[in-house]
C-alpha cells in the first residue's frame, strides 16, 4: 500500500515507518522537524519537510496514499502551558487540514489521539487541543464519510524516545539520569499512577487498526497495567529526589484494552520491568 505518515521523523513516527517498510509497504513521511530529527530516517523511506499547519496539497508529496497515519503535533503537556496558540495550530488547525485533504482523497486515516482526555480536556492546551482534534475526525466521519479512526496512546516508551530536554517523558528522563549516576527525579508524592506503554505495542495496535475495515471508533492502546511513578523508580534500584509536583497532569491512567482486544484484536506483550532491565544492564 502507499502511506503517507506525517510527524514521521518523530518517536512514534519513526518506530512504525521501520514497521511499514518491514510489511512492504511504500512510505513517505512528513515532518517539519521542530522535534523530529534526520538521525531517525530509514532507509526506504522518502522524508519531506514540511507543515501541517500549512495549506498545502499533500498530493506533492504522495498522490494518492490509501492510508495516512497522522502522527504530527505539539506533543506533552507542559511545554503547552506556554505556547497555547500554537498548540492550537499545530494540533486542531493542522489536523483540520489534513482531514480536509483526506476527505478529497477519500483514503484512510488514523489519528494519534491522547490518553490524557481521560483526565478532563481543560487540565491544559494540549489536551485540550487533542479532545477538539477528535472531535473533527467524528465530525468527518459523520458528516462526509471520512474513513478515520482514532488511536489512543498511553505513555509511550522505547526505542528512538527523546531522553533529555522538555519533550522528552518520565521513562526516558530516568533512563538519562541514570546513564549519569543522577538521582532520578520525581514529580510530587510520586504515587501518581500511568500506564506504560512499549512503542512497539502501540505500532502493533495502528496497523491492526488500519487493516480492519470499519470507519469510525475510537480504540484504546495501552498495556492494561499501570505503575505509580514510585514504582517505576524503584526498578533503577538507584537514589531518587522529589520534585514539586507539575500542573495540568492526571493522578491515573490506566488503559481498558477491551474494545482494542474485541475490535482489532489488540494483545500488548511489552512488560515495563523486562524493558527497564535490559536497558540498565540487568
Amino acid at each position: 500500500m502507499n502511506i503517507m505518515v506525517t510527524g514521521g521523523a518523530g518517536f512514534i513516527g519513526t518506530n512504525l515507518i521501520k514497521r511499514l517498510l518491514k510489511d512492504g509497504h511504500k512510505v513517505v513521511s512528513l515532518d517539519n522537524y521542530s522535534t523530529g530529527t534526520e538521525k531517525n530516517h530509514q532507509e526506504g523511506c522518502e522524508y519531506f519537510t514540511a507543515d501541517v499547519r500549512d495549506i498545502i496539497d499533500f498530493g506533492y508529496y504522495m498522490e494518492q496514499p490509501d492510508i495516512v497515519f497522522h502522527l504530527a503535533a505539539f506533543p506533552r503537556i507542559q511545554p503547552s502551558f506556554e505556547s497555547p496558540a500554537n498548540t492550537f495550530e499545530i494540533n486542531t488547525m493542522g489536523t483540520l487540514n489534513v482531514l480536509e485533504w483526506v476527505r478529497e482523497r477519500k483514503c484512510r486515516m488514523i489519528y494519534a489521539g491522547s490518553s490524557s482526555v481521560h483526565g478532563g480536556k481543560y487540565k491544559n492546551p494540549y489536551t485540550f487541543t487533542k479532545d477538539l482534534s477528535e472531535q473533527l475526525c467524528e465530525m468527518y466521519n459523520t458528516l462526509y464519510q471520512v474513513e478515520v479512526s482514532v488511536c489512543r496512546f498511553y505513555n509511550v516508551y522505547g526505542d528512538h524516545q527523546s531522553l533529555s530536554g522538555e519533550y522528552a517523558a518520565v521513562v526516558g528522563i530516568f533512563l538519562d539520569q541514570f546513564s549519569k549516576g543522577e538521582p532520578l527525579t520525581i514529580t510530587g508524592d510520586g504515587e501518581q499512577r500511568r500506564d506504560f506503554t512499549h512503542v512497539d505495542d502501540i505500532v502493533e495496535g495502528m496497523v491492526l487498526t488500519a487493516e480492519n475495515n470499519f470507519s469510525w471508533d475510537t480504540i484504546e492502546l495501552g498495556s492494561g497495567v499501570n505503575y505509580s511513578i514510585n514504582e517505576l523508580a524503584s526498578m533503577f534500584k538507584c537514589e531518587t529526589t522529589y520534585i514539586d509536583e507539575r500542573p495540568g497532569e492526571a493522578r491515573e491512567t490506566l488503559c481498558d484494552t477491551s474494545t482494542a482486544k474485541r475490535l482489532i484484536g489488540y494483545e500488548p506483550k511489552k512488560d515495563l520491568g523486562e524493558y527497564i532491565k535490559g536497558e540498565i544492564g540487568e
